[in-house]
C-alpha cells in the first residue's frame, strides 16, 4: 500500500516516485495571482509555553558550544506534535480504526561556519553529518523533562557534527572544488517571529468506519477486482521552532484525505491498479457519498477495461497528455531537476545548473512553484505551507518564464548566484531538509480549447504518417535518473492509455507501456496546450523523505514521445473467480 500512497523514497542517483491521482480541477489560470489566492495571514496567537522551554535551553547551550572546539555557529530546535486518525477498510470490512497523538524533537547543530561546516560534501560524497533524527518527547509541557531531552539530543548532535567537520577539514579534496561546491554551506536568513493558532479538529470515527465498509463493499460487485482498500486519514500537525539566529515560530495545519485503491490482473499476469483520492482542509468540505461512488464507478470501469485491453508495442510518435498526466510529467521531468541542491552536488547530473537565462522549453510555457497558494480554484493544494522546515516563510518562485529558466527551488543550501532560501527547504520528520517542490504550477499563453487540442493532435499524427498516437489519461508516477554517471533519462509509468486513430476510429484502451526519454529533448517537443488546468495531490519521496506536494498543468500535445514495454508479473490471475462470482455450483 505504501507504494501506492506516496512517492517511493529516492536514492541519490535515482528519483523514484509514485504520484497520487487527485480530483480533476476545473479551468484555472495560474498567472498572475489574483486577490485571495495566496495564504491569508493567520491571526497571531499567544506563544506556546513549549517555545519558552526550547528558548531557555537554546540560550544555555549556544554560549557554551559556540566557544567549544570546533565551535557551533548555529543551533535549531524543532518540536512537531501530531494527532492522526486513520480508518481503513477492505472488501467491505474494517481493517483498522485508530488514533495517535505524539510529539517529536529534532535538533540540528551546525559546526564550523556558514562558509564551511559539517554538512559539506567532499568530491560528490554524501555528507558525513548524520540526519538529525526524531526523538519522542513527552506530550506534557513540563519544562524540566523537556529541557533534559533537548540537552541530551543537543550533546549527541554536537559530537556528531564536530567529528564530521574534523574529517572534512583534513580531506585534501576540500581544497579543490568546482564553482558550485565553492558556494557557502549555509545561507544567512533574517530571523522570523510568528505565533499561529493551534491546528485542531473534532472527529467521530464511527461514521467513517461505516463509510469505508460501504465504499469497499461496492467493489465486490466486480469479478475483475481482486482487492480493494479505502483509507480515511485526518491529521493536525503543529510545529514549534526556535534557532540561534532569533527565529521563533509556531504554526499548524489540518489535512483530511480519503484514498480509494483497487487491484486487478490481466490474463497475462500484468498487475493493474486504479487509485483516486480526495483532499480537503475544512471538515465542511468532506466529499459526499455520491461523489465518492461516482469516482468508484469510474475506477471500476477503467480497471475492467484494462483487464481486457490489448498490449501496445514500443512506439515513438505524437502523444497527448491530459492535464492530470501532464502535471505528473512536469513533476518528474522538470521539477526534480530544478531543486536547488542538485545544482550544487557534483555527483548529480546538474542538468539545469548552467542554463539560467536560457530557453529550456517552448516560449509559451511558464512555471512557478507557489506553496503560499492554498487552492487552485476549488481544489486544495497539498503542497501549501506557511513556513518551510528551516523556519523560512514560503515564497512564490518563478522557475520558468516564457520558456526561459529563471531559478530554482532553494533551501538554505545556497548557490553562487542564488545565495538565499526561497522557502523550499523541506523534509520528512527526522530527515535533514533539502530543497523540494511544493505547488508546481505550469501555465501556457498559447491555449486552445480541448476539442481543438485533440484536432491538432490528430493533425500531428497524420503529418508524421502514423496510424495512431497515444493519449495518456492517468500516470502512476515513475523515476528519473539525476545522478552523474547514469543516463540523464526518465521513465514515467502510465496507467490509462488510449490509441487515438488518425482515420477516426474510436479510441482504443491499451496497456503495457512506460514513457521514456531525456528531459532537455522532451520538454522542447511540446507543441500545443489546452485551456483547462488539472490538479494532482500526492506525496513525493526523495533524499529528505516523503513530503506533500501538488502539481498542476493543462493538457498538452507532444510531437514525439517514446514508450517501451512495461515489466509484467509472471503470476497469473487466480484460478477460481471470487466466491461471490463463482456460479459453477449453481443449480441448472
Amino acid at each position: 500500500m505504501n507504494a501506492i500512497r506516496r512517492f517511493i523514497l529516492r536514492t541519490q542517483l535515482l528519483t523514484i516516485s509514485i504520484f497520487i491521482v487527485a480530483v480533476l480541477a476545473a479551468s484555472a489560470h495560474a498567472f498572475p495571482r489574483k486577490p485571495g489566492q495566496a495564504q491569508a495571514a493567520q491571526p497571531q496567537a499567544p506563544p506556546s509555553p513549549l517555545l519558552a522551554t526550547m528558548r531557555a535551553e537554546l540560550d544555555r547551550s549556544m554560549p557554551v558550544l559556540s566557544h567549544a572546539s570546533p565551535p557551533a555557529y548555529f543551533i535549531n530546535y524543532s518540536v512537531t506534535q501530531s494527532r492522526r486518525v486513520q480508518v481503513m477498510g477492505s472488501n467491505g470490512a474494517l481493517l483498522d480504526s485508530s488514533e495517535n497523538l505524539n510529539r517529536f524533537l529534532e535538533v540540528q547543530v551546525r559546526v564550523g561556519s556558514y562558509e564551511l561546516d559539517d554538512t559539506h560534501k567532499v568530491g560528490g560524497q554524501e555528507s558525513l553529518q548524520m540526519n538529525p533524527g526524531a526523538t519522542a518527547v513527552p506530550l506534557e509541557d513540563d519544562p524540566a523533562v523537556l529541557r533534559r531531552a533537548i540537552w541530551l539530543e543537543t550533546d549527541k548532535q554536537y559530537r556528531a557534527a564536530a567529528e564530521a567537520l574534523v574529517r572534512i577539514q583534513t580531506n585534501k579534496e576540500v581544497q579543490v572544488q568546482s564553482a558550485e561546491e565553492g558556494a557557502p554551506d549555509f545561507s544567512h536568513e533574517k530571523p522570523k517571529t510568528f505565533y499561529g493558532p493551534e491546528a485542531a479538529y473534532q472527529l467521530d470515527r464511527k461514521p467513517w468506519e461505516q463509510k469505508v465498509r460501504d465504499y469497499t463493499a461496492y467493489f465486490r460487485q466486480s469479478s475483475d477486482i481482486i482487492n480493494s482498500i479505502v483509507t480515511f486519514t485526518a491529521q493536525a500537525e503543529n510545529q514549534y521552532e526556535v534557532n540561534s539566529e532569533g527565529t521563533q515560530i509556531q504554526f499548524g495545519q489540518v489535512r483530511f484525505r480519503l484514498e480509494l485503491f483497487i487491484q486487478g490482473k490481466a490474463p497475462d499476469g500484468m498487475d493493474l491498479n486504479r487509485y483516486f483520492n480526495f483532499d480537503w482542509v475544512d471538515s465542511k468540505e468532506e466529499p459526499s457519498n455520491d461523489a465518492v461512488f461516482a469516482a468508484e464507478k469510474t475506477m471500476r470501469s477503467e480497471l475492467e477495461g484494462l483487464v481486457k485491453a490489448p498490449l501496445v508495442e514500443p512506439y515513438a510518435g505524437p502523444s497527448m497528455l491530459t492535464g492530470r498526466a501532464a502535471a505528473v510529467f512536469f513533476h518528474e521531468v522538470f521539477g526534480h531537476r530544478d531543486e536547488g541542491f542538485r545544482q550544487k552536488d557534483v555527483s548529480e547530473g546538474q542538468t539545469f545548473a548552467r542554463k539560467v537565462g536560457e530557453p529550456i522549453m517552448p516560449d509559451f510555457i511558464s512555471i512557478v512553484d507557489d506553496p503560499t497558494r492554498l487552492r487552485l480554484n476549488k481544489d486544495v493544494l497539498l503542497g501549501s505551507y506557511p513556513f518551510d522546515d528551516e523556519g523560512v516563510p514560503s515564497q512564490r518562485v518563478v522557475l520558468v518564464d516564457k520558456g526561459v529558466l529563471k531559478g530554482f527551488e532553494m533551501s538554505r543550501q545556497p548557490l553562487k548566484e542564488f545565495p538565499n532560501s526561497n522557502g523550499h527547504g523541506r523534509r520528512q520528520l527526522g530527515a535533514a531538509p533539502d530543497s523540494r517542490q511544493g505547488n508546481l504550477i505550469v501555465e501556457s499563453n498559447r491555449k486552445v480549447s480541448n476539442a481543438e487540442l485533440r484536432r491538432l493532435f490528430i493533425e500531428e499524427i497524420k503529418k508524421q504518417g502514423k496510424t495512431f498516437g497515444l493519449l495518456f489519461d492517468d500516470i502512476a508516477g515513475g523515476f528519473t535518473f539525476t545522478g552523474r554517471g547514469q543516463p540523464q533519462a526518465f521513465r514515467v509509468e502510465p496507467l490509462v492509455v488510449y490509441k487515438v486513430y488518425a482515420d477516426g476510429r474510436p479510441d482504443e484502451l491499451v496497456r503495457g507501456v512506460n514513457i521514456v526519454g531525456t528531459p532537455l529533448l522532451s520538454l522542447m517537443k511540446i507543441v500545443a496546450t489546452g485551456d483547462t488546468t488539472d490538479v494532482f495531490n500526492g506525496y513525493c519521496g526523495a533524499e529528505s523523505g516523503s513530503v506533500p506536494v501538488s502539481a498542476a498543468a493543462p493538457p498538452m500535445v507532444i510531437s514525439e514521445m517514446e514508450v517501451e514495454k512495461k515489466e509484467s508479473s509472471t503470476d497469473r490471475p487466480p484460478v477460481l473467480p471470487p466466491p461471490a462470482h463463482d456460479h459453477s455450483g449453481d443449480k441448472q
